[in-house]
């Protein structure tokens, strides 16, 4: 019984910090590249100026 309730708790915390977590790192890595490639492509832009 103990071993099921250890299970639950693993399930209901554990299990969607991680993809949570997981998700966030993710969205940060592509926010970097899409950043950098948008930099590249569009160096002579004036609209550049105005983003932070």
């Amino acid at each position: 019984m103990l071993g099921a309730i250890i299970l639950a708790i693993i399930l209901v915390v554990v299990v969607p910090v991680s993809v949570a977590i997981g998700g966030a790192a993710l969205a940060g890595v592509i926010g970097g590249l899409l950043q950098s490639e948008n930099k590249t492509k569009h160096e002579e832009s004036p609209l550049l100026e105005s983003n932070y």
